[in-house]
């Protein structure tokens, strides 16, 4: 992870948070694909600093440019993960304008789509309530330019359609992948929304 080629406020985010001096093999492996644009499976055992990846790469392509609709969508299996998350960001983009909300699926749905729309940048949710937001038109999409994944592995091939619904309503957008380890079922999202994806695994 080359310092010198983040954003200012995302290195002091980095450095506060003591993220900044030993970056994980994952960090150093998969920010600079994050932020380059390209379709992305990034697969690493728990523990090994890919919540930090991931919200690096995100914080560094959104920068501090200022739209009123989400540019990411992070969906993840679990209120619990979706905080986790959410707290990531406020740590790492402290010094940044960034906005963050999470939605999840025992919140109140009007008070979810209201905040949406009063603008934010990223949008951390769980893929029920994301879907459900979908349904009422709470999520505007047209800003999107990647949708990222977490724990993948905690999903059953039944709920990928959860992921599909949102994937193809998106106009145009990056997608990452996140996941503990490598499973072929993967693959099943290469012949619907991946275009020609790159894979970063440690073990």
């Amino acid at each position: 992870m080359n310092l010198k080629k983040l954003i200012p406020a995302l290195v002091t985010g980095l450095q506060d948070a003591g993220f900044a001096e030993n970056p994980t093999k994952i960090q150093s492996a998969s920010v600079a694909q994050i932020k380059s644009g390209v379709d992305l499976y990034v697969v690493a055992p728990t523990g090994t600093g890919k919540t930090t990846a991931i919200a690096t790469g995100i914080i560094q392509r959104l920068k501090d440019e200022f739209e009123v609709a989400p540019r990411a969508i992070v969906m993840v299996a679990s209120k619990e993960k979706a905080f986790e998350l959410e707290e990531q960001f406020e740590v790492l983009a402290k010094h940044t304008d960034l906005r963050v909300f999470t939605v999840f699926d025992q919140g109140i749905i009007q008070y979810q789509r209201d905040i949406i729309y009063e603008g934010l940048d990223i949008l951390i949710g769980t893929p029920k309530r994301l879907n459900e937001l979908l349904k009422v038109n709470g999520i505007r999409l047209t800003q999107v330019k990647m949708l990222v994944v977490d724990d993948l592995n905690a999903y059953r091939l039944e709920q990928y359609s959860l992921i599909y619904h949102l994937a193809e309503s998106i106009p145009r957008s990056q997608f990452v992948m996140v996941a503990d380890v490598w499973n072929k079922n993967f693959e099943k999202f290469n012949e619907r929304i991946m275009k020609n994806p790159k894979i970063i695994k440690v073990d």
